[in-house]
């Protein structure tokens, strides 16, 4: 058999960090970055005879997401003991929700190949995090640190209704936008604020029944998701094709060497020996309170793409594209508050943006200068002080030492010509060194009068307004 005869099942556990000043239990910061072991408290450190508060606000988020994932929101849940051993995690248990979670039955939809999928999510529960283990390179030990011990998380369970590696990263990324506009969670997978355990089977396509899984552990970044799942099955039908098994195992994913490699046995329910937390009430949600959130509910993505539809006339690929991100349709915006060139604020930001972006592999919440530094640039261009050449060279500019465009500009001596002899001398110039092209334009050549004014771009170095070249090049070609 070859891979076309396999089928890849995919199903995955998101884990958010929700956005919440204190941490789920007590009232230390959830502040990232902090030095080791700052923000803790006898209650995240496990000490005898602590006790742990629920914080409300916690609950609010995660009914917050069960609501924009469809989700039915159960009015009695509880807390469970998840019971596991690991250095970081002080308890030896970690408070979390088995039987009866927040939210189930929910879905989201996704588009792939131009038609919408539903993915279900089995269920939404709340958790605390565990520590951080900083491993120390000169010697074999490692330090414990404590500052994210009892963040609070929500985890968002799929259903194993993906059957490829796009269609995983689509999931993924509808998720991050969801949790992002509806303001529960940052996302920001380089602080490990969004990450995801990976489940990935692979079956005959003939055959119903799924094969046995395996899971890569704490992922944060949508290229190593995609690349990590696919190595994964072809690996997994390799050892099938070859007579061996697949056994049910945790698994490390090297993104150097672009392998998986064996952890541990992949732990069943049961090894977990969850009991319900006695230390803690059981959740009690009214109608009235549920109804209440759903109310004040912020724009969801789709409804804010239908609003670029109607009210900035935007494509519907561009809308989508905007508001895949709330980072990226909030920056267009802001944007629009000082320039209301609503088409040209989304080009920025959806092409040279976005390109530089995925060149320097950041996400869009990194983006390092303000949506009313790029709205200064676009008026700039729009106005005639400086041109389209200018302003992506003043966007590389803003990446690496974000200010005041105006300054930039003055700094760089990019202010735009338009003076008409000036422009009238280079274009006499330009005519006077490719007579070709003018045979070429009163040929029928159209492409001769942009050959011309590119020579002229570049001999200005993209100073020169690049409609008075056109009108200018036009003049003297038709006389």
């Amino acid at each position: 058999m070859s891979i076309e005869d396999y089928e890849v099942v995919i199903g995955l556990e998101v884990h958010a960090e929700l956005s919440t000043k204190t941490k789920i239990f007590c009232s230390c910061s959830t502040q990232f970055g902090a030095e080791p072991n700052t923000h803790i408290c006898p209650i995240c450190m496990a000490m005898p005879g602590t006790l742990p508060v629920l914080n409300e606000k916690v609950v609010e988020y995660a009914v917050k997401a069960g609501l924009a994932t469809n989700c039915e929101i159960s009015r009695n849940s509880k807390n469970d003991r998840k019971n596991y051993f690991y250095p970081d995690l002080p308890k030896s248990y970690q408070i979390s929700q088995f039987d009866k979670p927040l939210c189930e039955h929910g879905y989201v939809e996704i588009e792939e190949n131009s038609k919408n999928k539903t993915i279900g999510i089995t269920r939404i529960h709340i958790e605390e995090d565990a520590g951080k283990l900083n491993h120390n390179e000169f010697s074999t030990g490692s330090l414990v640190d404590l500052n994210r011990a009892g963040v609070p998380l929500i985890e968002i369970v799929s259903e194993p209704d993906m059957r490829s590696s796009k269609e995983a990263e689509n999931y993924l990324r509808k998720i991050k936008s969801i949790l992002e506009y509806i303001e529960v969670s940052d996302c920001k997978m380089q602080e490990g604020s969004f990450r995801a355990d990976v489940n990935v089977s692979v079956k005959k396509k003939d055959t119903k029944e799924f094969g046995t899984r395996t899971e890569m552990k704490n992922m944060n970044s949508f290229k190593s998701i995609v690349r990590a799942i696919e190595y994964e099955a072809k690996r997994q039908i390799e050892v099938i094709e070859n007579g061996g098994k697949i056994y049910q195992e945790t698994l490390r994913w090297d993104d150097v060497s672009g392998k998986t490699f064996s952890m541990r046995d992949k732990e069943d329910a049961q090894d977990y020996r969850y009991f319900p937390e006695p230390d803690l009430v059981a959740i009690r949600l009214s109608d009235e309170y549920i109804e209440n959130i759903k109310n004040n509910l912020p724009e969801l993505p789709e409804s804010r793409k239908k609003r670029y539809l109607e009210e900035y006339k935007l494509s519907e690929k561009d809308a989508k594209m905007l508001t895949s991100s709330k980072y990226m349709s909030d920056m267009f915006e802001q944007s629009l508050k000082i320039c209301q060139n609503a088409k040209a604020v989304a080009n920025w930001l959806l092409s040279d943006i976005s390109r530089i972006l995925n060149e320097k592999e950041l996400e869009a919440d990194q983006i390092p200068f303000t949506a009313q530094q790029l709205a200064k640039m676009i008026k700039l261009i729009d106005n005639g002080t400086i041109s389209t050449a200018i302003g992506k060279k003043v966007l590389e500019e803003l990446f690496e030492n974000p200010k005041d465009p105006e300054e930039i500009i003055k700094e760089k001596g990019w202010i735009q010509i338009s003076d008409e002899g000036a422009i009238k001398e280079v274009v006499m110039r330009i005519l006077e060194n490719n007579p070709q092209s003018i045979i070429d334009f009163k040929a029928g050549k159209d492409r001769a009068l942009g050959f011309l004014v590119g020579q002229a771009m570049k001999e200005t170095k993209g100073k020169a307004n690049p409609q008075m070249l056109n009108k200018m090049f036009l003049e003297e070609l038709n006389k």
